[in-house]
Parts: structure tokens; C-alpha cells; sequence
């Protein structure tokens, strides 16, 4: 099985290419438009702000590429928003393929932003990328702007009202957590996505 992690510039790629290693997975990290299209699975890992994350993705000719993938892509935390309609930071247009715009979260007593930290996962529908995924399980986010819980959630988490944690359409996948950095549950859905 050949994973590629696409070279988008995010910070937390490391991480999660040593998350697959002790699964079993050596993932190429790769800008290049052909070997991303002849990858059997797509991970788009990212950290930072949307705007030059989409810039990026441009200045590489891969907006397109991406778009029109058919093979299971997962993006990871800012890799998952990039996946949405738009991004309200920087009035950012991203790649659509999950309908859906994200906010950033609204601070109040109690709300501080960025969310960081561990939060408790609730499943809001049965997909193989979520098997497994118990009661108590619980993330490890860092992030101020997230997807509003839709049609497309898999999981949702609180933080002042619910946001998607993990969302799904079609062969497009998301996580908003780190799952490199979420112990036995970041492996086990690294795990599950690499078995769709």
C-alpha cells in the first residue's frame, strides 16, 4: 500500500509520518501532482492558518489535483478544514469537497481560544473511519477556527456548543485533532483510515 503525505508545509508532517511508521506505514512526502494521484490513500496533514496553507496549495499546482481525487484522502487538523467550502480566516475560498464553511470559535467565560487540550469525541454516525471509537474517548486539539457539526460529522466535540471532529463525504475524510499526538485513539483511527 503506498501513503503519500502531501508536502503542503504544515509543521505537525513529522509527527504524523512517525504515527504511520509504528503502524507499519512509510509514507512519502511528496509535492509532486503524479505521485499523489497514484497513491493508494492521500493524507493532507497541516498546522497554521488557512490563507497560505491554500496558497501553498496553489503555488503547487495542487488545488485541482486534490479535488479531483478518488482514492481515500484524509486531511488532518488544518489539512481537514482545507477540505471545506471556505475558511473565515482570511476570507480564505479552500478546496470544497465537504461542504461546510469554518468559524472561528467565539471566546466566553469558560471559552478560552484557542481550544487546546483533550476533548471528549461523541460518534454521530456509524463509518469505518470511527470503528471503535468508545464513550469515553477523548482527542488532543489545538486550533481556533473549526467546521460547524453538519450532515458530513462523523464525531463532534464541545467547546461552547458543538464543532466537527471528524467529518466525511464520499472518499474525503478529516480529522480536526492530532491523531499523532492522541495515543491508543489517534492510532486506531491512523489504523482505520489506512484500512478504507
Amino acid at each position: 500500500m503506498s501513503v503519500v503525505l502531501v508536502d503542503a508545509g504544515g509543521t505537525n508532517i513529522g509527527s504524523v509520518r512517525y504515527a504511520l511508521q509504528r503502524l507499519g506505514v512509510d509514507a512519502e512526502l511528496t509535492a509532486d501532482a503524479e505521485t499523489i494521484r497514484a497513491a493508494d490513500k492521500v493524507i493532507l496533514p497541516g498546522v497554521g492558518a488557512a490563507g497560505p496553507g491554500m496558497a501553498r496549495l496553489c503555488e503547487l499546482g495542487l488545488v485541482d489535483v486534490m479535488r479531483a481525487l478518488t482514492q481515500p484522502v484524509l486531511g488532518v487538523c488544518l489539512g481537514m478544514q482545507l477540505l471545506c467550502t471556505d475558511s473565515e480566516e482570511g476570507h480564505t475560498e479552500c478546496l470544497g469537497v465537504i461542504p461546510g464553511s469554518v468559524r472561528r470559535f467565539t471566546e466566553a467565560p469558560g471559552i478560552r481560544v484557542p481550544h487546546m487540550g483533550w476533548n471528549q469525541l461523541v460518534a454521530r454516525q456509524s463509518h469505518p473511519l470511527i470503528a471503535g471509537l468508545g464513550d469515553d474517548d477523548s482527542a488532543y486539539f489545538v486550533h481556533s477556527y473549526a467546521a460547524p457539526a453538519g450532515e458530513y460529522s462523523l464525531a463532534t466535540a464541545d467547546f461552547g456548543g458543538d464543532f466537527s471532529a471528524v467529518i466525511a463525504r464520499d472518499n474525503f475524510h478529516g480529522m480536526q485533532f492530532h491523531p499523532e499526538r492522541s495515543a491508543a485513539l489517534g492510532a486506531r483511527l491512523l489504523k482505520n483510515f489506512l484500512s478504507l
